[in-house]
């Protein structure tokens, strides 16, 4: 039985993981300061998340952009994953991936984070930079 040398395999697809990285350490350089900015001050107070209310968007198209966003979701999963062991920012793709999906208990662990105060100060400090209310600590 041959044996299939890691680098080997590799080597043809260096170039794509190398792309892949770089895009998405440009994404999240460029999405994250939005994101934080467009939260509101408030957003982690209550102690469960209040349910959004529904527009008049057609419950097919719902489900649609629901399955749509669990998917995504579960693709930087596995990308943050296979980033752990390959060039890239695994565990700010796994991060990103658990933020997108829907699952039982996201916005507690969504409170778990931001209560570390590593983390609340520097939101904060990006919100007042760019001239909005801190967030309010859970």
């Amino acid at each position: 039985m041959p044996t299939i040398d890691l680098l080997e395999f590799l080597a043809p697809f260096v170039p794509w993981l190398v792309g892949v990285s770089v895009i998405s350490l440009l994404l999240g350089a460029l999405l994250a300061p939005v994101m934080i900015l467009r939260i509101p001050s408030d957003y982690f107070m209550p102690k469960r998340r209040a349910t959004l209310t529904r527009r008049s968007r057609h419950p097919a198209l719902r489900a649609l952009i629901l399955a749509a966003k669990n998917v995504l979701g579960a693709l930087l999963l596995l990308a943050g994953l296979a980033m752990l062991v390959l060039p890239g920012q695994g565990l700010l793709t796994l991060f990103a991936g658990l933020i997108v999906m829907n699952y039982p208990g996201k916005y507690r662990l969504e409170r778990w984070i931001v209560r570390r105060p590593y983390v609340l100060s520097a939101m904060n400090w990006l919100r007042t930079r760019r001239g909005r209310t801190p967030l309010d600590a859970p």
